[in-house]
């Protein structure tokens, strides 16, 4: 486990967690319910945490 980069994780749960809390309020602003605003937030946040993942991960192998 040589040269871990701690900051990789971190960084990909406060993108997730601060794109479920946008999501969630703009879906609010919108009208919609509680339910339904965290439900399509918890998907933004799948999502986003995904391709983050993806993106450090791909730049980890060209190097």
């Amino acid at each position: 486990m040589k040269r871990y980069n701690y900051l990789s994780p971190i960084l990909l749960i406060v993108v997730a967690l601060i794109v479920r809390g946008l999501v969630t309020n703009v879906c609010m602003l919108f009208g919609l319910s509680q339910e339904v605003s965290s439900n399509i937030a918890m998907l933004a946040m799948i999502i986003v945490a995904l391709i983050m993942f993806n993106r450090m991960t791909k730049a980890r192998r060209n190097k």
